[in-house]
């Protein structure tokens, strides 16, 4: 886990409107999604994780123990059974809501950190670099 934390600043995105309209996300807030930039903030605290989302638009945080399901209210307000597992060296959450699923991956490559965004056959990548 300890690779992942840190203060990351995202600088390309990839597909994320097509994503965010695959998830459910209205026309306004997409159009707010897409031209925000946010900054993830990893961090551990004992045996929890905690990734702070801050944007010009919205601030979200979650705090979460490996391999246990809890309860997310996402950006967007999607209320999710959400499930965050180490695997290979990605950190795997899986988003499950109304019937639905999403899939976000991250992984760390040195100094940049790729999360990737599944829904049905929907990808999106999101790459940031290390503040």
């Amino acid at each position: 886990m300890e690779c992942f934390v840190g203060t990351w600043r995202l600088v390309e995105s990839n597909k994320f409107d097509e994503y965010m309209k695959a998830i459910g996300v209205g026309f306004a807030t997409r159009q707010i999604g897409n031209v925000t930039k946010p900054t993830t903030i990893i961090s551990l605290d004992g045996d929890r994780v905690v990734i702070q989302t801050q944007s010009t638009f919205k601030n979200t945080e979650v705090s979460f123990k490996l391999d246990e399901e809890f309860d997310e209210t996402t950006a967007d307000d999607r209320k999710c059974k959400t499930l965050v597992t180490l695997e290979d060296g990605k950190l795997k959450q899986i988003q499950k809501w109304d019937g639905k699923e999403t899939t976000l991956v991250r992984e760390v490559d040195k100094d940049k950190l790729v999360l990737t965004l599944t829904m049905g056959n929907v990808v999106s990548t999101r790459h940031y670099e290390k503040a």
